[in-house]
């Protein structure tokens, strides 16, 4: 499992699912958007993630969306596929998965309203225990997760990989991985660019990105410039992709994935549609997002 925690120690994109016409998934195009990000240098692809509409898939679709990108990957980038849900289904994708070749899942945070301590070590520890030779990336949103918990599923399990933290919080995330074990885990900013310098500087080695979906070059960009100590070169990029990340942000994220598909949509790549609850952009964030394209490919900013 060492070389799966050596291979997250990355950007890990996050695709969208695109839909055609009809509204249906739009598996052409999903091969042309992973293609691209594999062409671009991007060495982890996520799909069935947040960003991917994970939640408003029905259970055919996210195997598809999966079947693709394995086939599109090939042997040129690794898959972190997305699981969720109820334990014993989030399972079954994870064997799903692990039957396509894929070697690492991401499971998202539990869907529930009532979350123990102990009960959260249980629903990963049932997930892992179903995939022993598949690597396993936790996505901490919950800020009541503690390192302690982390650490004792990791003795239990030792396919759990990786925690992929989205935790707003970076003095919190730099005590939950010592408590956890850092050298233990590989640790992603699960939020994105607009923290991964600030999780960078604290111990994360990996972070997950939407915008990579749009534009390749600044994410790698700022990946190595933190890779290279060059924090004033990630904090330029940072500068770029800000008032984007700020859209994405509004309203409690309420415009994330739609932010990114309008960005695909104006490149040419893929609509813009995205299913309830999320909606379509109104024309004054259509008119913005355009400004913030046409600046990147000018480089006036």
């Amino acid at each position: 499992m060492r070389d799966l925690t050596e291979t997250l120690k990355d950007v890990a994109a996050v695709t969208v699912t695109p839909f055609d016409a009809g509204g249906a998934v739009d598996l052409d195009v999903n091969a042309k958007l992973v293609r691209r990000l594999v062409d671009a240098g991007v060495k982890v692809i996520t799909p069935n993630g947040n960003t991917g509409e994970f939640y408003a898939l029905t259970p055919g679709e996210r195997r598809l969306v999966l079947e693709s990108t394995v086939a599109t990957v090939g042997d040129d980038a690794a898959v972190l596929a997305g699981v969720g849900l109820d334990a014993f289904s989030a399972a079954e994708s994870a064997r799903q998965a692990r039957d396509q070749g894929v070697r690492m899942v991401m499971v998202h945070q539990p869907v529930h309203p009532y979350v123990a301590a102990e009960g959260w070590v249980d629903y990963h520890r049932q997930i892992a225990e179903a995939v022993p030779d598949v690597g396993v990336v936790l996505y901490v949103r919950n800020p009541r997760v503690t390192g302690e918990q982390i650490a004792r599923l990791g003795v239990a399990c030792q396919n759990v990989i990786g925690i992929k933290y989205a935790v707003p919080d970076p003095v919190r995330f730099a005590s939950v991985a010592r408590d956890a074990g850092l050298d233990r885990f590989a640790w992603l900013c699960g939020l994105a660019e607009p923290y991964t310098p600030a999780y960078w500087a604290v111990g994360a080695r990996g972070f997950t990105s939407g915008l990579v979906t749009a534009a390749p070059e600044l994410t790698l960009r700022m990946r190595d410039a933190l890779r290279a100590g060059d924090y004033a070169g990630a904090m330029e990029v940072w500068e770029l992709i800000r008032r984007f990340e700020e859209l994405r942000g509004a309203d409690a994220s309420a415009d994330n994935v739609a932010v990114v598909k309008e960005a695909l949509a104006q490149l040419g790549l893929c609509r813009r549609e995205v299913r309830p609850p999320s909606r379509a952009l109104p024309d004054p964030i259509r008119e913005e997002v355009a400004s913030i394209l046409a600046a990147w490919q000018g480089g006036t900013v």
